[in-house]
């Protein structure tokens, strides 16, 4: 297995002179070298095809005792050095101080179809940045890592991908909701791969120590590799690249709210700075519409993280690395007018996204108006909100008694519809049938706009959960058959139908299944 090695981080950026492995504060480095920990029987449970191929990785090689070794943890590929990230960050609003890759270790940077690609293993054992943790992972929170990082790019979201699912034979201790049942788990790594890991929090982590010369190291090494149409380092440079760091978070939520997903732990040091959706741990897909869900335990009583939240947390999270930036400007003006523009743009494309998702072409002045009755009937009773706007596209555009038929299927108590509740209903069909006649769209060629942006197919936290039962009892067929049908989102695939359904009530309570935590 020959890779086209182009290792550019660690070449050239200041690494950690301690090359013991022990937990410390790190200084005056970007990252730390560190061997992945071997595993006693490491085996491969399922790999990418397409994303072994954008590397230059053969099917054959993928089923390679090298591939195993490598993507295991077993054996460091030759000429590179396995290292860990320095970073800090923001938790839940509150400053936490240095964190960096607690159980990530970056193996190496791929350089191929002119595409760069930094790959690390998660679950691969401690670093100097782990803390109280022991650097390993559980398959439970592999699979779901595995699975959704895929799912999401082809639903068009920026991600993070994945490469491989690797059992490594060790047993793992966790206690699932922090509650003092820890347990032994099936320990798993996978490997990760995006064109750079880099985060907020690796910024932040300088600005916070004043350490003014790393500060622009890593922002003039970021720029280089990732931003390099912004043209070389200088305060006018930093400014701009700040503005295209605020587009591609506003983007990549406006994705979010779009199909449902709630990321769980939108702390700044899960932030990427390409705009990818990074590090899935307590993530879920709102099931029923609903503003203040989260997923996490952890944010249960502030539901700081809840899905209505996200576009003012990803905000916030810019306003702290726009500070974390400010040393490299020493001027607050143009990054409170990117501040300022990113709220004006998410509300016009936040409203352009849900008039696609109603198959609206044309813009109307009345159409927020149209949507927040949408939303409140959303919330009148229990909602499944992808079916809905699936289901939504098989609506004539001839005003029918019958309107609500054709989202019958979303409503998951429809003893509720009665009285108020149709007749507001009833009302807002009357309201988007009269919108419809300002398109000139006819009924199919508005069913394949809104099947375009409305998924059939999403990663409900149920489907992970019976894939992970299933793989915890060596069978791994269901976590294919999840990885084949999230290939495909918008497609009908009748063949797997049976996946375009409500959450079954005994999924509503259980845990893994409405509940997570960070250790998911």
């Amino acid at each position: 297995m020959k890779l086209k090695i182009a290792n550019t981080f660690n070449n050239e950026l200041p690494s950690d002179p301690i090359r013991e492995n022990t937990r410390r504060k790190v200084f005056n480095a970007t990252h730390s070298y560190v061997l992945p920990k071997v595993p006693s029987n490491p085996k491969l449970a399922h790999a990418s095809k397409e994303m072994a191929q954008n590397l230059g990785i053969s099917e054959e090689e993928l089923q390679s005792e090298e591939f195993l070794n490598i993507f295991s943890g077993t054996k460091v590929y030759p000429k590179t050095k396995p290292y860990a990230m320095a970073y800090a960050g923001h938790q839940f609003g509150n400053w936490a101080g240095q964190l960096g890759d607690g159980r990530a270790i970056n193996l190496f940077e791929i350089k191929h179809n002119d595409k760069r690609w930094a790959l690390q293993l998660k679950g691969s054992g401690e670093t100097p940045y782990s803390r109280q943790g022991d650097g390993l992972a559980v398959l439970r929170s592999s699979i779901r890592e595995y699975l959704c990082s895929e799912a999401m790019h082809h639903l068009g979201i920026p991600t993070t991908r994945a490469l491989s699912l690797m059992l490594s034979g060790d047993d793992v201790l966790r206690d699932m909701l922090y509650d003092g049942n820890a347990d032994y788990e099936k320990g798993a790594i996978v490997c990760r791969v995006a064109p750079t890991f880099i985060r907020f929090g690796n910024f932040e982590l300088f600005a916070a120590r004043q350490d003014h010369i790393n500060l622009k190291k890593i922002t003039d090494y970021t720029i280089k590799y990732f931003f390099s149409s912004l043209g070389k380092p200088s305060k006018d440079t930093y400014i701009k690249f700040f503005s295209e760091v605020s587009q591609r978070t506003l983007e990549m939520i406006v994705h979010w709210q779009r199909v449902g997903f709630v990321h769980g732990v939108m702390n700044t040091d899960n932030m990427s700075i390409l705009g990818l959706t990074i590090d899935y741990g307590p993530y879920g897909w709102l099931e029923g519409f609903d503003f203040g869900w989260t997923p996490n335990t952890t944010d249960r009583q502030n539901k700081r993280y809840r899905y209505g939240n996200q576009p003012n947390v990803g905000l916030w999270n810019l306003l702290q690395l726009a500070n974390a930036l400010y040393p490299l400007v020493e001027d607050a003006e143009p990054f409170e007018n990117i501040l300022n523009q990113f709220q004006k743009d998410f509300d016009d494309k936040s409203l352009d996204m849900m008039r696609s998702k109603l198959g609206l072409q044309l813009k109307d002045s009345e159409d927020s108006k149209l949507i927040e009755r949408l939303e409140q009937c959303l919330l009148l009773t229990e909602t499944d909100m992808t079916i809905f706007f699936r289901n939504l596209a098989n609506c004539k555009k001839e005003n029918s008694k019958n309107n609500l038929d054709s989202i019958s299927e979303a409503f998951y108590k429809p003893e509720e519809l009665k009285d108020v509740v149709i007749e507001q209903w009833q009302s807002w069909f009357n309201a988007y049938h009269q919108r419809l006649k300002i398109e000139n769209l006819s009924d199919i060629e508005r069913k394949e706009i809104m099947n375009a942006v409305n998924p059939k197919y999403v990663l409900r936290n149920y489907m992970a959960q019976l894939a992970i039962d299933d793989a915890n009892k060596g069978d791994y067929n269901l976590v294919d058959e999840l990885f084949q049908v999230l290939k495909k989102p918008y497609t009908e695939q009748p063949e797997f139908e049976k996946w375009f359904a409500k959450r079954p009530e005994w999924a509503r309570h259980k845990v893994g299944c409405s509940m997570l935590s960070c250790s998911s």
